[in-house]
């Protein structure tokens, strides 16, 4: 995650009252814990483009023993952008464009089905094991919700994935004389 929705992340961090960008940051990694963790240059840099264009406002300076802190609160034309961006219905991703999917048409450019069955049988393999990972991990004692949900999604893809290299190998097994041509 990053692009696009870093900046209403932190609009929506903000929604119930002003915050340091430290806290933001620290926040924004709770909120999307499996997600790549968002780097304080990026906060900052992200909440300097908000407040330019007159989403957030600083609203504070904090010293308290430490460097200052400058406290950001949403505005209510961030409100407002925030609201369009969540009500706003995301597109299907086109998952024409994943990298397995690239990996499994290249490996299936070979003549001899052999190295096609092998490395779909090795990426089902990886996706296996994340999937048990996954699923401990949601069910571990005190897993927080945020993981939970995050989780979630994810065994959800590697499910649809793993539907699909599994029919995949199927349809190169059926193969006539194990020649993909």
């Amino acid at each position: 995650m990053g692009g696009m929705s870093a900046p209403f992340v932190l609009l929506g961090l903000l929604w119930d009252g002003p915050k340091h960008g430290y806290d933001l940051k620290h926040a924004y990694d709770r909120t999307l814990p499996r997600a790549k963790a968002l780097g304080f240059g990026q906060v900052y840099a992200t909440l300097g483009r908000l407040e330019r264009d007159g989403l957030v406002e600083q609203v504070g300076q904090d010293r308290a023993g430490g460097p200052d802190r400058t406290t950001f609160a949403i505005t209510d034309a961030g409100r407002e952008a925030l609201e369009r961006w969540v009500a706003e219905v995301e597109p299907p991703a086109p998952h024409v464009g994943s990298v397995l999917l690239a990996k499994v048409m290249v490996a299936l450019l070979w003549p001899d089905t052999g190295r096609a069955t092998a490395y779909l049988a090795a990426q089902r393999k990886a996706h296996a094991d994340r999937l048990r990972e996954l699923t401990a991990a949601k069910s571990a004692p005190g897993a927080a919700f945020g993981d939970v949900v995050a989780a979630d999604y994810a065994i959800a893809h590697l499910d649809a994935d793993l539907v699909w290299l599994r029919t995949t190998l199927q349809r190169v097994a059926q193969l006539p004389s194990g020649v993909v041509g």
